[in-house]
């Protein structure tokens, strides 16, 4: 699933991102939801999250 919408995005969903430093090298990082950061309903990029262990960065792929 995409992460450019937010509404496929939840607190708890177990997803993949890309963290600022890895945007060139395109590196994913899983890591479970804490929180949404982005307002918008949807961003080209990816909905900025935040991990439970702390890491910011764009989703890439939600994992079921």
């Amino acid at each position: 699933m995409s992460g450019q919408q937010r509404s496929n995005i939840s607190p708890g969903a177990k997803v993949s991102i890309v963290l600022k430093q890895d945007q060139r090298s395109g590196k994913l990082t899983e890591g479970i939801v804490k929180d949404i950061l982005t307002k918008s309903p949807n961003h080209p990029h990816g909905i900025k999250v935040r991990l439970e262990d702390g890491q910011v960065g764009r989703v890439k792929e939600i994992h079921s």
